[in-house]
């Protein structure tokens, strides 16, 4: 960490000497030994393409405010000395941080905006990304011919360089290996080359059919100017991008920037206490479901054992990491009642209580948003004689979410009152058959002191009101809920994924958003084969997108098979392994989550409204915003907040720097940090 904050002040003196020595006659107002205002906020100039598209998502999605210029638009603005600097104050003024370009020189090399920007990056010590070009000695590499080589590369394992691990990429620790999804199908294709003078290659690879290493992201300082190089082409759904996504940000800003990014993981582990029913492995259906028609008995129900509960705490110690129990204490009584008036289970979860975290899921687990008429299928909604919709009561809801906590605080359990996961994130919108919430939903929330509601992020992927509540939008996981067996597991899977033709539904073929399996799974070994990595895949993808979101799963599976177990050790040993400590997963209760959700929709209205000034001059960063907004700044180790009186560190650390959402300080208007100096 120590060496890390080293060579940032060195890098930092290094520019400001650079931009006083350069600041002249040339640039309106400059002035003998005066530091440039540089705003912390990023040029882009889109083409249209993937890559810039990529890197446009990171800087959206970590709160980095952002400027783009459409080289699509006819009516784009021009760059010139004037678009891209001024004076303010009489200070020299960079109104951008960094510069993020489609290629090396997408103006025309020679041409007045190629050379008005990098007048501007040479003037003011701005940074350069390159999203994507070829090798070739005007980007400080050797032609591929002169020992690299260019395909694809799918499946091919990179590694970051002891120069990217010193640099801004040093939160990974392991190989990184590009996506190879589909066999059939080219995901990425690159160019490996070799460096040249003034080229610092930051992640490699072995050289395909050849010797050595070769660079596929490097910075090439030339002509008083740095670019940060990217030689492969990629999506910002790839994960390879999605890894390198920060430390290619940092780089752009020099480890000071507005917004923050983590890499997050959260389960919610739904019905714990109730059982939940079973697939039909002949029926193609769940008996007791309202879709599953043509009678027949309902399969024995699936339910954790005392045993289950031991084997959870015991992971979880194992993994440090703590699930969240989304739990129906009524349902819990019931099976109690139906069993002899005892259950080890309960007794079980409740011992070790203090180890998870618990989420209210109403008592009983009942529907709560209209009265669901089943009499046909689907179901709709029933009417009341006046042909209104016919919802469950504001004070029915109440009573579901306040007799579950009652018990919860009856029983010591570590319960939070505003949290709530209804049953089948119900009492909301349900399309189609009920396209508004409950009517009565928001009262009840109020009534019992509700303010996070979780919702399906399949259906709901963004946090909106419900009455003084707010939801926190959940992803589904591909691991069913009325399953308890791995085999169980692959023929409903089979079901849903395979064509008709194949003995599956068919459905995947009809749905735009679905793909067919190539090929039935064998019930044997499908689900370690095929599900597992590919949930696993996915999971991950969510975890280092800077995406809070919780995964939701259901207590079935961790009973039996335990099929759950095989998902999570994937997604941890895959992150860990890329992943340095410095980088740990967040791991964030329900309430925090929808927090942080909270504050970026504020902080995203802010900046979108121009209601935001941050800029940075010489060590000093001063950042303005409407009053209560929280801010959110990354900066490197060593920085302080500056008070009335004195300093404190700023944030926590993560990744190598510092970061955190941040107010002024106590009798000042401004949130004012002092960066490491030389």
């Amino acid at each position: 960490m120590a060496h890390r904050a080293h060579r940032w002040r060195n890098t930092a003196a290094a520019l400001t000497a650079a931009s006083l020595m350069s600041l002249g006659p040339g640039v309106p107002g400059a002035a003998a030994a005066v530091d440039p205002r540089i705003d912390l906020r990023v040029l882009v100039v889109d083409d249209g393409g993937a890559a810039v598209r990529a890197i446009t998502e990171q800087l959206r999605g970590t709160g980095v405010p952002y400027t783009t210029v459409d080289l699509n638009d006819p009516g784009r603005p021009t760059l010139t000395p004037a678009f891209l600097s001024d004076t303010v104050s009489g200070r020299p003024r960079a109104k951008f941080q960094g510069v993020v370009l489609p290629n090396e020189a997408p103006f025309g090399a020679g041409s007045g905006e190629q050379t008005a920007l990098e007048t501007y990056e040479r003037t003011y010590g701005i940074p350069q990304v390159d999203a994507y070009t070829w090798a070739h000695p005007g980007v400080g590499l050797d032609y591929t011919t002169e020992g690299g080589w260019s395909g694809s590369l799918d499946g091919r394992r990179a590694a970051v360089t002891d120069a990217g691990r010193s640099s801004y990429f040093g939160y990974l620790d392991g190989a990184l290996t590009f996506e190879d999804n589909a066999p059939s199908v080219q995901e990425s294709y690159g160019y490996v080359a070799r460096p040249r003078a003034g080229f610092t290659s930051y992640v490699d690879l072995p050289v395909p059919e050849g010797s050595g290493r070769g660079s596929l992201i490097g910075e090439y300082a030339h002509d008083g100017r740095r670019e940060l190089v990217v030689t492969f082409a990629y999506n910002q759904h790839q994960q390879q991008f999605r890894v390198l996504a920060r430390g290619i940000v940092g780089w752009l800003t020099q480890g000071v920037h507005l917004g923050q990014d983590r890499n997050y993981l959260a389960v919610h582990v739904d019905d714990v206490f109730a059982p939940d029913a079973r697939w039909d492995t002949e029926r193609n259906c769940t008996p007791g479901d309202i879709d599953c028609v043509g009678g027949g008995e309902e399969n024995a129900p699936i339910r954790m054992t005392a045993e289950d509960a031991v084997y959870a705490a015991q992971w979880q110690r194992t993994q440090g990491f703590t699930m969240d129990m989304v739990f129906n204490a009524g349902s819990g009584e019931e099976w109690k009642t139906e069993h002899g008036g005892t259950d080890a289970l309960t007794s079980r979860l409740l011992t070790d209580r203090a180890q998870y975290r618990w989420i209210n899921h109403t008592y009983t687990h009942p529907f709560l948003g209209c009265v669901q008429d089943t009499s046909t299928v689907p179901w709709t909604c029933a009417k009341n004689t006046d042909g209104s919709v016919k919802y469950m009561s504001r004070a029915q809801i109440a009573a579901q979410i306040r007799d579950n906590h009652n018990w919860a605080v009856s029983k010591g359990l570590p319960v939070d009152r505003t949290e709530l996961v209804t049953g089948e994130h119900s009492g909301l919108k349900t399309l189609p058959q009920q396209p508004a919430d409950n009517p009565n939903l928001a009262g009840a929330l109020a009534d019992t002191g509700v303010k996070w509601i979780a919702s399906d992020n399949s259906r709901e992927p963004e946090q909106r009101p419900v009455g003084s509540a707010l939801t926190v939008p959940r992803h589904p996981m591909n691991v069913y809920y009325n399953v308890g067996t791995e085999a169980e597991m692959a023929d409903e899977y089979n079901w849903i994924y395979a064509s008709a033709e194949d003995g599956g539904s068919g459905v995947c073929a009809t749905n735009p958003a679905s793909t067919c399996l190539d090929e039935p799974l064998d019930t044997a070994t499908g689900y370690d084969d095929h599900i597992v990595p590919q949930e696993a895949r996915i999971a991950l993808g969510h975890v280092v997108s800077n995406d809070p979101r919780p995964h939701y799963v259901h207590q079935s599976n961790l009973a039996e098979d335990r099929i759950l177990y095989p998902v999570l050790d994937r997604i941890l040993a895959d992150y860990r392994a890329l992943f340095a400590d410095s980088a740990p997963v967040e791991n964030l209760s329900q309430k925090a989550i929808g927090t942080e959700f909270q504050r970026r929709a504020a902080w995203r209205t802010a900046v979108a409204n121009n209601k935001v000034t941050a800029y940075r001059i010489g060590t000093t960063v001063t950042v303005t915003a409407p009053s209560g907004t929280q801010i959110p700044v990354t900066a490197p180790e060593g920085t302080k907040k500056q008070l009335v009186l004195g300093t404190t560190a700023f944030g926590t650390p993560y990744a190598g720097g510092r970061s955190a959402w941040a107010t002024p300080a106590a009798l000042q208007s401004a949130l004012t940090l002092k960066l490491p100096s030389a």
